[in-house]
């Protein structure tokens, strides 16, 4: 299984074919060919070197906050009130 997170185009590379991304202080070059070029300030999914998907805010909000809630399971402090309160309603018939 393999985990897409949004990363910012914060260069771009050979007419855009290549960007140059960042997300949390750690940049990558990643290949552009599946989402064609995008203007610097984007946000697209990124797995394996590849974008995958231009992601809107959003929708990239709520991927964060997945990934919070992961990262905060992994270390043993997961709170299931404090995340996915977009689910929450849903999951109560609210």
């Amino acid at each position: 299984m393999c985990l897409s997170v949004p990363m910012q185009i914060v260069e771009l590379e050979a007419d855009g074919d290549l960007a140059i991304v960042e997300r949390h202080g750690r940049r990558e070059r990643v290949n552009m060919l599946l989402v064609g070029p995008q203007p610097v300030g984007s946000w697209v999914l990124v797995s394996l070197g590849f974008a995958k998907e231009v992601v809107e805010d959003e929708e990239r909000a709520l991927i964060e906050e997945a990934l919070t809630a992961l990262a905060a399971s992994l270390d043993g402090h997961y709170d299931p009130d404090a995340y996915f309160r977009d689910l929450a309603g849903a999951e109560r018939g609210t």
